[in-house]
């Protein structure tokens, strides 16, 4: 299953994507923002003899055609960095664009997957089909896959397969379990309005802040009452604002938060029990209810027979020591955009090292990673669609 000129290459090639990656980092673009970094991965692409096109404002997609005739198969790297600012100040390639850092690897993504198609390039006469590849834009807003796919980047495609650099675990760790692995991420925002008024004649207004307390302690219940307890669901309120002025009963209260879930049916209970609560509450203080509620990502759910083909991939690559599978997480990933339409896989590869210091949280002002779990994610990326494209069935 494993081939070999592969594995060498990209072995061979380590520090050229080890140089690439920290270009990018010390050059990142917020969501839908990533002129420049189309631009590099556009040159790099060039100067390959790849065709592509570019995706609106930002992306590019473009395939590799194999000497034999088959199916198609997507790899996927985001390309968006986030607004925090950097605190890797001993890094010589700490992020140049102020309040702007690659925190959650996306840097990495881009290059390990230019080492695979690079690779995949040194074996395109033994290629059974179609590698189409997207260096995606916006994931971090959950709007990157979408816009993708409204502009036809899944059009023919047979299956799809991504990654993500993980420093949870161990670097060169492995974990692409069968079924869910990141939940779906809502969001929605509540505004209660009340009748405001002096503190010393609370009789004579309807409390918009009593309104927001009281839904941010019933909604608790969705989970605890509403949801079967063998499904999983996560409704936090993370932002509440209400009042004026200590001796002044509050006319507003705004409130935003986030709902996870992998189960469908979970997801439409939670969202209608929301609107719910806020109506019912609003109409029990006097007062009226607003509710926005908007879906972000879907699950990301991997598909059997994918999963396992990752799985069996890396065990012969890298060891079967590598491979592990990590439960499923309440974090959003918008790679599950895709899978509502084609079936598919998205691992996990462990960068984190604490003897590097690469053992910090993603999305923190520390986040780095072990460069040398970029060698297991490229070759993961090139070896799953050569397999991929040489199975009769899947």
């Amino acid at each position: 299953m494993i081939n070999q000129k592969v594995k060498d290459y990209i072995n061979e090639h380590q520090d050229d994507m080890i140089a690439m990656r920290r270009h990018l980092h010390q050059h990142p673009e917020v969501s839908f923002e990533e002129y420049e970094t189309t631009n590099f991965i556009a040159e790099e692409l060039d100067a390959l003899g790849l065709e592509y096109r570019r995706l609106e404002p930002t992306g590019i997609v473009g395939e590799i055609k194999g000497a034999k005739p088959g199916k198609t198969v997507l790899l996927r790297a985001d390309m968006d960095a986030l607004s925090i600012n950097e605190l890797n100040d001993h890094l010589p390639y700490k992020s140049e664009n102020e309040g702007t850092m690659h925190a959650c690897g996306h840097d990495s993504h881009i290059s390990m997957l230019m080492a695979a198609l690079k690779a995949l390039l040194q074996v395109q006469d033994e290629i059974q089909g179609t590698v189409r590849f997207i260096f995606q834009p916006a994931e971090e807003i959950a709007e990157g896959a979408k816009a993708a796919v409204e502009q036809g980047v899944i059009e023919g495609v047979d299956n799809a397969f991504g990654i993500h650099i993980w420093t949870v675990d161990e670097p060169g760790q492995v974990s692409c379990q069968v079924g869910p692995s990141f939940a779906a991420t809502d969001i929605f925002k509540v505004h209660f309005q009340g009748s405001g008024g002096h503190a010393a004649q609370p009789h004579m207004t309807h409390d918009a802040l009593v309104m927001g307390s009281q839904y941010v302690a019933n909604i608790q219940t969705l989970v605890s009452r509403v949801i079967d307890p063998m499904d999983s669901a996560v409704v936090t309120v993370g932002k509440f604002y209400s009042g004026d002025r200590f001796n002044i009963i509050a006319e507003n209260a705004e409130l935003e938060g986030t709902v996870r879930s992998f189960d469908s049916e979970a997801r439409d209970k939670i969202e209608q029990g929301l609107k719910d609560y806020a109506d019912y509450i609003a109409k029990m203080y006097g007062g009226q209810a607003t509710v926005e509620y908007t879906r972000l990502t879907e699950a990301v759910n991997n598909e059997k027979n994918a999963a396992q083909l990752v799985q069996d991939i890396a065990s012969e690559a890298f060891g079967a020591d590598k491979v592990q599978e990590n439960a499923p997480t309440m974090g959003g990933e918008d790679f599950g955009y895709y899978m509502t339409e084609i079936p598919g896989a998205f691992a996990t590869v462990g960068a984190g090292n604490p003897d590097k210091e690469t053992d910090y949280p993603h999305h923190h002002a520390r986040f780095n990673i072990d460069e040398e779990a970029m060698l297991t994610g490229a070759e993961l990326y090139a070896q799953y669609a050569l397999a991929y494209l040489a199975q009769d069935e899947f």
